[in-house]
């Protein structure tokens, strides 16, 4: 398994870190994989997960609905 070594941290960054790994329970280096691995590692959702955040997000939009008229305002106003 490879090593890095991170220089030249910011003092209120590192204070950040070592909270975060205190909460959860984790080493400084623990964390610290595990932001990577959260930024760097691509997250595949199944069908299911993806169909359940679409379905949220159009409940939350379709909550206000617009009519033909308001979208029609908003095309206009934009190209104003």
């Amino acid at each position: 398994m490879a090593s890095i070594t991170v220089k030249n941290i910011p003092d209120d960054l590192y204070e950040r870190l070592k909270k975060v790994a205190g909460t959860h329970h984790r080493s400084i280096n623990s964390e610290v994989i595990n932001c990577l691995e959260v930024v760097l590692k691509p997250r595949t959702l199944s069908v299911q997960e993806r169909l359940s955040r679409i379905r949220s997000i159009r409940e939350k939009a379709d909550q206000k609905g617009l009519d033909r008229d308001e979208i029609a305002g908003a095309i206009k106003a934009g190209r104003a």
